[in-house]
């Protein structure tokens, strides 16, 4: 799938699933879960134990059902080593420019964390489809509200303290999208994924009103 593509798919439904499972099993049902709740995408971070053999059979086997990307990526190694196994998309905490350089050649969508004006600029002039506003329960909305008033053309997805408390305010602020860790995957820990599945039904729900 091409760049745009991902892209425009993460933008349309405007929801991505943090997975931090402590297993890969638990990880490959929460983005089952998911993607019965009609997310757009997964993001398998690098702290999943065995993250990479997660990512590849999750690629392989929901890749035309749901996005599969990679998370705390903070390197180009990790960023390459993540695309061969079949990432769709790349997050990190922070920008770094040599995985961004290896992103672009290869038409990864390459989203970044930034907390600055000035990181978000950095991040959009290496090429980044998407900036991730991090930490986004420090930051707030109001941070997204500021930014978009020199940088209107930003695109920007916050991460960390999302959730259906806030997440109309987000979207209402400017965000593209929103990443949402534990209060969509929280039920992971006691077995109930069915429950994972009814949250993201309600993220999207709320993010379609918000955009309304």
């Amino acid at each position: 799938m091409q760049k745009l593509q991902v892209l425009g798919r993460i933008v349309e439904s405007g929801l991505v699933a943090v997975v931090r499972a402590e297993s890969s099993d638990q990880a490959a049902r929460i983005a089952e879960a998911c993607a019965e709740g009609g997310a757009a995408a997964v993001e398998i971070t690098f702290t999943v134990p065995g993250a990479a053999k997660v990512i590849e059979d999750l690629a392989r086997e929901y890749r035309e059902t749901i996005l599969i990307g990679a998370g705390t990526v903070l390197d180009a190694e990790t960023a390459r080593i993540a695309t061969l196994a079949g990432a769709q998309f790349i997050v990190g905490p922070s920008f770094n420019v040599d995985a961004a350089r290896l992103c672009n050649r290869y038409g990864i969508p390459y989203m970044p964390g930034a907390g600055t004006v000035g990181e978000i600029i950095e991040a959009m002039e290496y090429g980044a489809g998407i900036v991730k506003v991090f930490p986004g329960e420090t930051l707030g909305p109001a941070f997204v509200r500021a930014v978009r008033g020199p940088l209107p053309h930003a695109a920007l997805m916050p991460t960390g303290g999302v959730s259906m408390d806030n997440v109309t305010e987000w979207i209402k602020a400017g965000c593209v999208a929103v990443g949402v860790g534990g209060n969509l995957t929280g039920g992971a820990k006691t077995g109930d994924f069915r429950s994972i599945t009814e949250m993201a039904k309600r993220f999207i729900e709320a993010i379609r009103q918000a955009r309304q």
